[in-house]
């Protein structure tokens, strides 16, 4: 009982520490929410477009290596979308030593064999990284969804006013916040030094994969080769965003509860295992011994599991 309550705390402390210290090496340059974007607070300190660019584009393509190595591809794609400042071997150097300290706090405070201690620290090692990367790229992603309605119809106003679509996504960088405003920059000095915006925009969408993006690549791709009213298209195309964007909020409001009754139902076995062991720690003496306890305990778990996977899968609604 103690045992999971010192391994439980210790994986939250781990995620924990992994975010401070993202904070205290990097600090407001990660900030999803500030007013400002990343991009022109670079600008704003002297630096050239040019050595702005480069930067930015060194940070966005450094976790492009790690997706190649089997083991880290995951970790490397989650990077990539959560536009993680840590390099990789920062990451990997992060794991060593959350894998390492979990190793010496548990043996200390534990009597476990060595070789199990191992194999658990080196999962809080590896699963807690893993999770605050998921988490990030996740709060990013959601993000730029949101924002990119907004982007679209700035976008289409300034077509409608004259401006080239290079003109329009520069408006876009200009005028929006991270993490949409830090991305459409680097697309608008990108034109600027001479690359196909279209394939930039590709780019984009094969690193943020998100579905609406797409959408507007394939948009102004067919726009490119065959011609005809831009702003006309993007201005339906945002229609359409906004309008998946306001069902996909109605869909999850309205399965809130139906979520949290699965979220419910599946923990409840483990909470109200933990409350008696708390509550009377020798309940279950009387038949550790029996040879039928092991497999009886292998049947619940896996029986937990499914219904978790089932639970999901009913609250899970496909737009």
């Amino acid at each position: 009982m103690s045992i999971a309550i010192l391994l439980l705390l210790l994986f939250i402390g781990v995620i924990m520490i992994i975010e401070g210290l993202y904070l205290v090496v990097f600090g407001k340059n990660i900030k999803l929410n500030s007013r400002v974007n990343r991009r022109l607070a670079l600008l704003e300190q002297g630096k050239g477009h040019e050595e702005v660019l480069n930067t930015l584009r060194k940070e966005r393509a450094q976790h492009a290596k790690s997706k190649k190595v089997p083991l880290f591809s995951i970790l490397g794609n989650k990077a990539a979308q959560a536009n993680i400042a840590f390099s990789p071997k920062a990451l990997v150097l992060i794991m060593i030593g959350v894998t390492i300290a979990s190793f010496l706090i548990i043996f200390i405070a534990t009597s476990m064999s060595p070789l199990i201690i191992g194999f658990i620290s080196i999962g809080m090692g590896v699963g807690g990284v893993f999770l605050w990367l998921n988490n990030k790229a996740k709060a990013r992603l959601a993000l730029f969804e949101e924002q990119l309605p907004d982007a679209v119809e700035l976008i289409v106003r300034s077509l409608r006013v004259g401006h080239p679509f290079s003109s329009a996504i520069n408006v876009v960088a200009q005028e929006m916040s991270d993490p949409i405003g830090t991305e459409f920059g680097i697309l608008s000095d990108e034109s600027t030094y001479g690359r196909d915006l279209t394939a930039a925009l590709e780019d984009l969408a094969d690193r943020i994969d998100i579905q609406d993006l797409r959408f507007l690549t394939v948009a102004v791709g067919i726009q490119a080769q065959s011609g005809g009213n831009l702003a006309e298209v993007l201005d339906g195309l945002g229609k359409v965003i906004r309008s998946r964007f306001k069902l996909f909020r109605r869909v999850k409001a309205i399965t809130s509860e139906a979520k949290f009754s699965g979220y419910f139902l599946s923990a409840f076995p483990g909470v109200a295992l933990l409350a008696i062991l708390m509550i009377k720690p020798n309940y279950y003496d009387d038949v550790m011994e029996t040879p039928v306890f092991i497999p009886a305990c292998i049947i619940v778990g896996t029986m937990m599991l499914i219904n978790i996977f089932v639970m999901r899968s009913m609250v899970d609604i496909k737009v």
